[in-house]
């Protein structure tokens, strides 16, 4: 089977899998409720089945996919339930990763978030959602190295796949990240620098209030609605 997915890396190869699907959640390659087939991903990936089925289950403990007995795998459908479980997940281990990376920034941590704000600032008329997405998340990224918590950053890659694909959401359905996403980021990054660590719990939260306002604001269905839903489709 013919495929532009370059070879797979040298490292584990369960890894490369992940990486790859993460990819393709984040940008909307894969579609909620897509059914993600061993076959056709191992040969398009060059990989033997069991790389991706442990893939699979990394990606189903993240919440990214679910595994239906004697089905398969298939994409998760938002629901509303987890816009509000992310959200306030994250929301709990931001305010304590500002608080922590306010008195703990680096010159390296102030250079890095300065230089992404200036990538954020010349996307002005237009950006593609899913650089958007690399961008916010690089911009987090920084804070939590910042931190200085390695329980806390193990958290934050736990559910960084998930917001990724809840920013490109986001990003798709309200276009608006080159009106927004540099003045936002401008101000946490402020606060972060700012040496008051209640300043920057205050302005994390205040941050994160935005996306999710936004995403409240979808059409999406609720935990049992999807449940009835995928029943019916069986």
């Amino acid at each position: 089977m013919s495929s532009n997915v370059a070879g797979p890396p040298r490292t584990s190869l369960s890894e490369y899998v992940v990486q790859v699907l993460r990819e393709r959640l984040a940008t909307g390659q894969l579609a909620p409720g897509e059914h993600l087939r061993e076959t056709e991903l191992a040969d398009e990936l060059d990989v033997s089945r069991g790389p991706v089925r442990e893939a699979l289950a990394m990606l189903e403990a993240e919440g990214a996919i679910e595994i239906r007995r004697h089905r398969g795998a298939f994409v998760s459908v938002l629901t509303s339930e987890d816009v509000d479980e992310v959200h306030t997940l994250r929301e709990a281990i931001e305010v304590l990763a500002a608080e922590r990376a306010a008195t703990r920034m680096s010159e390296e941590h102030i250079a890095e978030l300065d230089r992404i704000l200036a990538a954020m600032k010349v996307t002005s008329g237009s950006v593609e959602p899913q650089e958007a997405v690399r961008l916010d998340l690089s911009f987090h990224d920084v804070m939590y190295d910042a931190a200085d918590h390695v329980r806390l950053r193990r958290v934050w890659r736990s559910i960084r796949s998930q917001v990724s694909f809840f920013l490109y959401t986001r990003n798709v359905n309200f276009p608006d990240f080159p009106t927004v996403g540099f003045p936002e980021h401008k101000e946490l990054r402020d606060a972060l620098c700012s040496g008051d660590p209640a300043h920057a719990r205050s302005a994390a939260a205040e941050h994160l209030s935005g996306a999710y306002t936004r995403l409240s604001q979808l059409d999406l269905p609720s935990r049992r609605e999807a449940t009835r839903r995928r029943r019916a489709s069986s």
